[in-house]
């Protein structure tokens, strides 16, 4: 992941707002789709033509050697799963859906997740929104990352889940992963993570799970799922931070 914190212009925010408008769209769009009897291939498809129908490039495919516009989870899966054909949504399934739109030099990304008449889903869902509500409102001048991170882990805790330590939200802009590494847990002294500040853009992103919170790699190389086989879930926006609070780009 880059490290360099990028402080954006009023200029490059507004480029990312219109970028972030069209990937809202599109996102609404993937939601609909996912249902029972579809498969993740037709979701990756669909969010494409999407892409290049609003004028954008997909961001994903602008990370070495990642052939797909989306990544798609599904249950044990949390991140970076690729959308196989073969991969159908069947009753009690949780979808998980990531994308990113690369549009006028700038990445925007965004996820949700999704339950299939899927048994306790609605609370283990719900709890998810909730950290990303509560950790957008936290993203604004004079605050730190880490009371981002504690949002998120104060509401996931509540729920009864657990915050996955092993994956960072980030940074975005002109790079898809940028500093500053958002985590979903708290580490060390809130004065000591990075100082938020105007111009930044966020993308703040919500990671959990119902057990341990150990993840692996899959064979493919790419698919990060839970250790211990639990479901899990992932909530992601794109935030910038503005001198009159957060402005959520992708919602």
């Amino acid at each position: 992941m880059e490290n360099k914190i990028f402080v954006k212009s009023p200029g490059d925010i507004q480029k990312m707002a219109e970028g972030g408008k069209k990937l809202a769209k599109i996102k609404k769009s993937l939601k609909r789709a996912v249902c029972l009897g579809a498969t993740a291939g037709e979701i990756e498809e669909l969010a494409a033509h999407l892409i290049k129908e609003e004028g954008g490039k997909p961001s994903f495919m602008m990370v070495p050697n990642y052939q797909w516009a989306t990544c798609i989870n599904v249950n044990k899966g949390l991140v970076h799963g690729i959308p196989k054909p073969e991969i159908v949504f069947k009753k009690g399934d949780v979808v998980s859906v990531d994308v990113g739109l690369f549009y006028q030099g700038f990445h925007t990304d965004t996820s949700f997740s999704l339950g299939l008449e899927a048994e306790g889903a609605k609370e283990f869902l719900a709890a998810g929104d909730e950290a990303l509500k509560k950790a957008i409102k936290t993203a604004k001048a004079g605050n730190y990352i880490f009371d981002i991170s504690k949002a998120i882990e104060e509401t996931v805790l509540a729920g009864g889940y657990r915050p996955i330590r092993a994956l960072v939200g980030h940074g975005v802009g002109r790079h898809l992963h940028e500093g500053p590494q958002i985590p979903c847990f708290t580490n060390g002294r809130r004065e000591e993570s990075p100082r938020i500040v105007p111009g930044m853009a966020l993308a703040i992103e919500v990671m959990y799970t119902q057990g341990s919170g150990e993840v692996e790699v899959g064979r493919d190389g790419w698919t990060i799922s839970m250790r211990d086989g639990k479901i899990s879930a992932l909530f992601e926006e794109t935030v910038a931070v503005t001198s009159h609070g957060p402005l959520v780009l992708t919602g």
